[in-house]
């Protein structure tokens, strides 16, 4: 790959890397923040309707899984990074064949092609 290439990859990888720390920041505070009961004040642990409880534990498993999912992909971002300073960003790291422009345009942290992505996710 020119390191011209490599240079607006990297740019679009950094700027991704800054729009999902944000997420990770405010999917934190939601999952781990306050519930519904403790933002009023409300001295009593009882909700003012059961199906308070189940909307509360609902909406902070959601939050975690989606705060997991982003937190993987910052961790691919980080290592396709790595991989533009070592030289090898656009290798499939598995058949070490190239990877095409269009896949890293749409997902430009992959470390793999096509194929051996099928691979890696059926295992």
């Amino acid at each position: 790959m020119k390191k011209t290439e490599a240079k607006e990859f990297r740019n679009l990888l950094v700027s991704l890397r800054a729009r999902l720390r944000g997420d990770v920041s405010a999917l934190a505070d939601a999952a781990l923040g306050k519930t519904r009961t403790d933002a009023a004040g409300d001295l009593s642990s009882m909700p003012i309707h059961m199906a308070d409880i189940g909307t509360d534990a609902f909406e902070q498993e959601f939050n975690l899984g989606l705060l997991e999912h982003d937190g993987a992909t910052l961790e691919q971002i980080e290592a396709a990074l790595e991989r533009i300073e070592d030289g090898v960003y656009g290798v499939c790291v598995e058949c070490e064949a190239k990877i095409p422009k269009a896949r890293l345009q749409v997902l430009p942290h992959t470390a793999y092609c096509v194929k051996c992505a099928d691979k890696v996710t059926s295992r």
